[in-house]
């Protein structure tokens, strides 16, 4: 595995929201994206250690990872933020827009976006 040209991250937008404020409806992806960053192999080309840190950093904050595929420098026009399934697989519980969703039933699951043209 080579880590030589880690990939800039999209981090010039701010996150998308993950809830609808008008419904309390709290998205999630239903399934991992393709090139989720919890998936094996490094798809993203992050640096090594980088997940555990914006993981760590997320639930630090009482927050989360949206989903890098719903961000608007990524996502076709239109698509909404979701919570980063992988790091709903691995923190569950621990993530307070989840927990708070759930306990709402208002979690809404969505599937990965199409890639952006």
């Amino acid at each position: 595995m080579q880590y030589s040209n880690p990939q800039p991250e999209p981090d010039e937008d701010p996150a998308p929201a993950v809830a609808d404020p008008a419904t309390g409806e709290v998205r999630v992806l239903a399934r991992l994206c393709d090139t989720c960053i919890y998936r094996p192999g490094n798809l993203m080309n992050l640096a090594p250690g980088r997940v555990r840190q914006l993981a760590a950093e997320a639930l630090a904050a009482n927050g989360h990872i949206v989903c890098h595929s719903t961000l608007p420098a990524l996502a076709p026009p239109g698509t909404k933020g979701a919570v980063c399934r992988g790091f709903a697989n691995a923190h569950g519980s621990a993530i307070f827009a989840l927990r708070v969703g759930a306990a709402f039933g208002r979690i809404v699951e969505m599937p990965p976006p199409a890639k952006r043209a």
